[in-house]
């Protein structure tokens, strides 16, 4: 398989976990404040939307690249 049938690949899989969930979260901890040996953290959790013509247009350019790898 070539890295150009991977990449391909990645990106319409990709495009379409996009497409299925619309973002993902992650937690982010931040240090407030370090007093000896007490340490104060915030988690705090973000959010990242993922727009859906982010989702199909890796979609279409993946399946352009299957289909230019192939020739």
């Amino acid at each position: 398989m070539t890295p150009l049938r991977i990449v391909a690949i990645v990106l319409v899989v990709a495009g379409a976990l996009a497409l299925a969930y619309g973002g993902f979260s992650y937690t982010k901890e931040t240090h407030q404040a370090k007093i000896g040996p007490i340490e104060l953290s915030v988690k705090e959790k973000q959010d990242v939307n993922v727009p859906q013509w982010a989702g199909i247009g890796a979609i279409v350019i993946g399946a352009v690249l299957l289909v230019v790898g192939k020739k």
